[in-house]
């Protein structure tokens, strides 16, 4: 653990990583609320959002292939920019947004755990197993690549085995046929442009877990082929996943049910179609995919801050501990999550994190298209439609946002403006050392 260590992680552990992290988040933490801003269409707001994280994930396909790197947005931005602020800046988003995720899955944990327990709805309960979840997945950090992997894949299969079994198994006692892929009623009320635009965004932050792949080029057995592989065969497998489940939640219940259960809608949709024991069923696969989820998240998040750390894009300080710089990104990284699981809910959580991811996407875009476009061969008609989609996206969320919950808009703004401002002194001070 204590070094970058080739070869370390096959094809196989590499695509477990990346569907550990997106699966853990995306259907059980934002399908209820991608269906509260969409309405019965929500399903089909996946399919939307597969579509522009692809776009998205060519930029980082094609300079991960180039140049694969343990740390891998760090080392895109570096190529990019060089050593700068919007380098720096733009890396401790990503870092940031990796951390908001594993809080999300985190509390997901904990809301889908208490579905087997006769407690309150807002119970603490809630960001205590979230807690726990998360001094769980450092211990399983701390003892190495190769259990994190074994334990990546094996927890993989289980959760991606179970969902579509629960996904088959509802549209099967709802009687589904494919007349019912497009839904026939119409959405109950008049959902806005910006907020369906809004969702998307939502979705887009489900399937973000394929830069967890980039960050650990370093590590992949034949990178400079499987980085790019693994990607695209992770995203293929969420997004029939994500559509299955999505479309038999749909099927099982209605937009009004499963916006009052949006933190663990999957759960009650297994109620009505199978009982009992359907919910056991879907509360421990959920258990199962936000375990993994974390562990993969903060696999990745600690290895890009440790390259962060070595590049001198960001502070460290040792706290008198001993160990390596990564055992203490280790700790820090896990330290803000637990703080963000006991302060914010799913909701500001998924929200901030959206933002966050596409900031730092745009830069990751912009700096391809502007500087590595021949270096990395790159079509820069795809290049600039990533940034264009990516920021009509994120300019209707933020509409959204400043309608509904401005909290979200400020915590985000500050956050940024912060991250900019600290990064430019920290650059300028060590200049002058």
């Amino acid at each position: 653990m204590d070094n970058y260590k080739k070869n370390s992680l096959t094809l196989k552990g590499a695509i477990a990583l990346g569907t550990g992290v997106m699966i853990g988040a995306g259907i059980f933490a934002l399908l209820g609320q991608v269906a509260e801003l969409s309405g019965t269409w929500f399903p089909y707001i996946f399919i939307i959002g597969a579509i522009i994280s692809g776009f998205s994930a060519y930029s980082y396909i094609k300079v991960s292939n180039a140049y694969p790197s343990a740390g891998g947005i760090a080392m895109i931005l570096m190529k990019a920019y060089g050593k700068t602020t919007i380098t720096a800046a733009a890396a401790v988003l990503m870092a940031l947004s990796m951390i908001i995720n594993e809080s999300l899955v985190a509390r997901t944990f904990g809301s889908y755990t208490l579905q087997l327990f006769d407690v309150e709805k807002n119970s603490l309960w809630v960001p205590a197993l979230g807690v726990s979840l998360l001094i769980l997945a450092y211990i399983i950090n701390v003892s190495g690549n190769k259990i994190i992997g074994k334990t990546s894949q094996f927890m993989a299969l289980i959760k991606i085995a179970g969902i579509i079994v629960f996904a088959i198994g509802g549209l099967w006692i709802a009687d589904f046929t494919l007349s019912d892929v497009i839904p026939s009623t119409v959405n109950p009320n008049n959902y806005s442009a910006p907020s369906v635009i809004g969702a998307i965004a939502l979705s887009i932050l489900a399937y973000k877990g394929f830069t967890t792949i980039t960050n650990s080029g370093g590590e992949i057995t034949k990178p400079h082929k499987n980085v790019g592989r693994s990607i695209i065969i992770s995203l293929l497998i969420c997004t029939i996943v994500y559509f299955l489940v999505a479309i038999s939640v749909n099927a099982s219940l209605t937009i009004t049910e499963i916006v009052q259960a949006k933190d663990y809608s999957l759960a009650e949709a297994a109620k009505p179609a199978f009982g009992n024991y359907g919910l056991y069923f879907t509360v421990g696969i959920a258990i199962i995919a936000t375990i993994s989820g974390v562990i993969a998240s903060i696999f990745a998040v600690s290895r890009m801050t440790a390259m962060l750390t070595d590049m001198k894009l960001i502070p460290h300080s040792h706290f008198g501990m001993s160990g390596s710089v990564q055992k203490h990104m280790l700790i820090y990284v896990v330290v803000i999550a637990i703080t963000l699981t006991i302060f914010f809910d799913l909701s500001r959580i998924a929200s901030i994190g959206a933002i966050f991811y596409l900031i730092m996407d745009m830069i990751i875009h912009w700096g391809v298209f502007k500087h590595l476009r021949k270096d990395v061969n790159a079509n820069g008609i795809i290049l600039i439609s990533a940034l264009l989609l990516d920021l009509i996206v994120l300019i209707a969320f933020l509409w959204i946002k400043l309608n509904s919950d401005i909290l979200v808009v400020i915590v985000s703004a500050i956050g940024v403006i912060l991250v900019f401002a600290g990064e430019k002194w920290f650059l300028h001070w060590k200049e002058d050392e």
